[in-house]
């Protein structure tokens, strides 16, 4: 259910990014939001990136991992609570060695769904990767 994204995938992995974004990242300006989602596709060319498919064969979420670090994890506003994102984390943790994190402090279900998993937080940043001023919190898994 867990396999390698292809190029092909992008234009579905940019709409569930969409979906997850617009339902958890409420914090975010319009203008942000915009800069961002023309950067996805960007951000996927530096990650190991995998995706999850349900029974029905239908990309349901995805992962980004770059060494150690889970760069992305994002789930289909729809599929959120049914444990796609488990089985994501899971994947990353077991079989990619991933143990950490870094998480919008503003976005406190993602922050409360790594806590549950085993997450603290270690560091924090006053802006996101890009320069905004999103702070971030950096977490492991301990």
């Amino acid at each position: 259910m867990i396999s390698l994204a292809s190029k092909t995938d992008y234009p579905l992995l940019i709409d569930i990014w969409e979906s997850a974004v617009k339902a958890t990242h409420h914090f975010l300006s319009d203008e942000d939001f915009n800069f961002y989602k023309t950067h996805i596709p960007i951000y996927f060319q530096h990650v190991s990136l995998y995706i999850y498919r349900d029974q029905h064969h239908v990309i349901r979420g995805f992962l980004g991992v770059d060494g150690d670090n889970i760069e992305m994890l994002f789930v289909e506003n729809e599929s959120r609570g049914t444990g796609v994102g488990k089985k994501l984390l899971d994947y990353a943790i077991s079989k990619l060695k991933a143990c950490k994190v870094d998480v919008n402090e503003q976005n406190k279900q993602a922050l409360d769904f790594y806590y549950h998993f085993g997450f603290k937080e270690v560091d924090r940043s006053e802006f996101d990767g890009e320069g905004k001023a999103y702070p971030i919190l950096h977490l492991m898994k301990v």
